[in-house]
């Protein structure tokens, strides 16, 4: 009787030692896996903190490369063409001089809205779209047109600046090297997303071969991947290229 007391005691210690064994085992696991969890929303959250600053930098570099040209190509034509134009000065001319001189300060005016450095930090994303359409219809770098549909949703402003900065590397890539005439932007609201469709007319390229190499595609879908959207390429050669923008509120 003893005997059998003593194994049930044994195989009673040692059920419970396998238990508590099992019990730190799974705890090890489990606060492995939770660290690791944690390890990576931190390495997320530092990398979607880098992303939207390197994008502030990109957006404020490509405005700044904007303004260079601006002042260039249009201001300093409009007021070379009115200081030519005021050496041979007439009560004939006065008008047409006065009228030049109007369309400078109002350039001038634009300009300066740009260089505000706030402006990158508060403008919505269809404030900027829409600046940056009649920008290239203003300069004639290229027939462009944008389309808004839906109501008005509010996005995080930060989702806002990835979002601008992806359409402003299609934008730049489509006036220097697609040969397009036009340009086509729709930005449609829907209940719970917003979508951004970017279409030219140029030359287009192959999917196939722009995979091999890259062109910033990836970069583009893990960009948009970090504030929850979806990318979407299409292009043909001699047929234009789009992109197509799905941000989920």
């Amino acid at each position: 009787m003893q005997r059998e007391g003593s194994e049930i005691l044994i195989i009673s210690t040692i059920i419970v030692i396998v238990i508590v064994a099992f019990l730190v085992i799974l705890f090890t696991v489990f606060q492995r896996r939770k660290n690791k969890l944690l390890q990576e929303r931190d390495k997320n959250k530092k990398r979607y903190e880098r992303e939207i600053a390197e994008a502030q930098i990109e957006i404020r570099e490509e405005t700044l490369r904007n303004i260079s040209w601006e002042l260039h190509d249009n201001i300093g034509q409009l007021l070379t063409l009115a200081k030519i134009q005021l050496q041979h000065a007439s009560p004939e001319n006065m008008g047409e001089i006065s009228e030049i001189i109007a369309k400078s300060l109002t350039e001038v005016r634009a300009l300066s809205k740009i260089i505000n450095p706030d402006f990158i930090n508060n403008i919505k994303l269809k404030e900027a779209l829409n600046l940056e359409v009649e920008r290239f219809n203003r300069l004639n770098y290229i027939d462009a047109k944008l389309t808004i549909t839906g109501e008005e949703q509010e996005i995080n402003q930060k989702h806002g600046i990835v979002i601008f900065r992806i359409l402003q590397e299609f934008f730049s890539n489509t006036i220097k090297h697609s040969k397009a005439s036009k340009l086509d932007v729709f930005l449609s609201y829907k209940e719970d997303s917003i979508e951004v469709k970017a279409q030219d007319n140029g030359v287009g390229f192959d999917m196939e071969r722009a995979r091999l190499k890259g062109l910033g595609l990836q970069n583009i879908k893990a960009r948009a991947k970090l504030i929850n959207a979806e990318t979407k390429f299409m292009s043909e050669p001699q047929k234009g290229t789009s992109l197509i923008i799905n941000y989920y509120i």
